[in-house]
């Protein structure tokens, strides 16, 4: 097979992604995920992104990999499934409250130094 041809088959999606959605690994488990294209720019999504970028670099090769613990990333997907249906864009007290947390746990060292919400 051709180099060319091996590049087009190599960063085409993998058949079980359907169009207009990407795949994206989760948590330490890496638990894979199939969302909407579209919900990547949703704000409370970027702020996951933002996360990515701080704990993989932009060099991370291979799927999208997202540092968050499985049930906060059902619970931001259905949240945003609901949002794009209204006009709601922000993210509510209960997810909010689970954000800090997450940000919290994950970076041990900025707990306690400042009382702003870093998120």
């Amino acid at each position: 097979m051709s180099s060319a041809a091996n590049n087009r088959s190599s960063s085409s999606p993998p058949s079980d992604v359907p169009a207009g959605h990407v795949a994206v690994c989760v948590g330490i488990n890496c638990t894979r995920f199939v969302v909407r294209a579209t919900h990547l720019n949703h704000p409370v999504f970027q702020k996951l992104l933002v996360q990515a970028e701080e704990e993989y670099g932009f060099a991370n090769h291979g799927p999208l990999a997202i540092p968050c613990d499985e049930a906060l990333f059902e619970d931001v997907i259905r949240f945003i499934s609901r949002s794009e249906s209204g006009s709601e864009r922000h993210c509510h007290v209960g997810i909010r409250n689970n954000l800090d947390f997450w940000k919290q746990e994950s970076r041990p060292l900025l707990h306690g130094f400042t009382d702003k919400t870093i998120w």
